[in-house]
């Protein structure tokens, strides 16, 4: 476009700095897709739950200190408990079944069917939340999206194809159907007047499931500071900091100066980031069968999110929790 912009026009009618603008989108979309990297590093080292759950109490609390000296409001009881149902859900289950799956799968190859959540997002509605039946289009995203994801699963699409890593893809796929639900139910919840608040609550909560879990799995006795690499250890306090409270710092703010369905982009960018993080610097290969399957699972996705006002999309997208 002629000229030189200056600002940008926020929702709520406020001018924004256009370069501010710029580093809150760069946010959302090289931390949030370099996460899984970052989680790959981590699980070197850590044992993977422990590690999220590090992860999760250490930034829900440090937000949550933060919130609790700038902001009146003091959850209730009935807060808590949807911050525990969408905290075990959301993060329990959706970033729990991601950090055991990176195992076995690729870090980029973990973000690609991880960016298959709205497929179950549009099922999970249709079956349980406003029991919309998809649009002939949104049916079509959706057996495409899944025959993508059967296209990867297969040799030499993850690996070998073998046992573990078809077993990487099941959980992934868990990990999406958990996230999805967590979206639904937490699009019903009454808003908390803080929302940093809330999502400190959810990470909380969260955490504790994560942490819970930890100590059934008997990863205690495999914790071994000792033996932690600085770059496990580097790459938590990256998932804390950057992928947990930068990041969704900057998402919250996009979501009141600019559209959600802006803001939504990052579902494409990330595993495309993903991608190309886990070749360059992780030596993750990338075959032709990936790289088709791919691009079958994010076309997809275009094809379900561009249904999203038809099927109340819009609102779990705004209101979804850290990643």
């Amino acid at each position: 476009m002629p000229g030189t912009p200056t600002a940008a026009a926020g929702t709520d009618g406020a001018k924004h700095s256009v370069a501010l603008v710029v580093a809150a989108f760069a946010a959302i979309y090289v931390i949030w897709g370099s996460t899984y990297l970052a989680i790959l590093f981590a699980i070197e080292t850590i044992p993977p739950l422990f590690m999220a759950a590090v992860r999760f109490l250490t930034a829900g609390g440090l937000l949550y200190a933060w919130r609790a000296t700038r902001s009146p409001a003091r959850p209730s009881r009935a807060d808590w408990k949807g911050a525990l149902i969408v905290g075990a859900l959301m993060l329990g289950g959706g970033n729990g079944a991601v950090v055991i799956a990176e195992q076995w799968v690729p870090s980029g190859l973990s973000a690609v069917v991880v960016a298959c959540v709205p497929l179950f997002m549009v099922a999970f509605d249709a079956a349980w939340g406003s029991k919309a039946r998809p649009t002939p289009r949104a049916q079509a995203g959706l057996l495409i999206g899944f025959l993508g994801v059967a296209l990867l699963a297969g040799a030499p699409g993850i690996g070998d194809g073998g046992a573990p890593q078809f077993f990487g893809v099941l959980l992934l796929l868990g990990a999406c159907a958990s996230w999805a639900a967590g979206s639904l139910y937490l699009r019903q919840l009454v808003a908390t007047p803080d929302p940093l608040q809330g999502v400190a609550m959810q990470m909380l909560m969260g955490g504790l499931v994560l942490g819970t879990s930890s100590l059934l799995l008997g990863e205690l006795p495999r914790v071994d500071v000792g033996a932690m690499t600085l770059l496990s250890l580097g790459s938590l306090a990256y998932l804390v900091v950057f992928g947990s409270l930068v990041a969704y710092t900057a998402y919250v703010w996009l979501l009141r100066v600019t559209t959600p369905a802006r803001v939504g982009t990052y579902a494409y960018v990330n595993p495309v980031i993903a991608l190309f993080l886990g070749w360059a610097l992780a030596n993750e290969p990338i075959s032709l069968r990936s790289i088709a399957a791919t691009a079958v699972i994010l076309g997809s996705v275009i094809v379900i999110v561009s249904e999203r006002g038809r099927l109340g999309i819009r609102g779990v997208r705004v209101r979804q929790t850290a990643r």
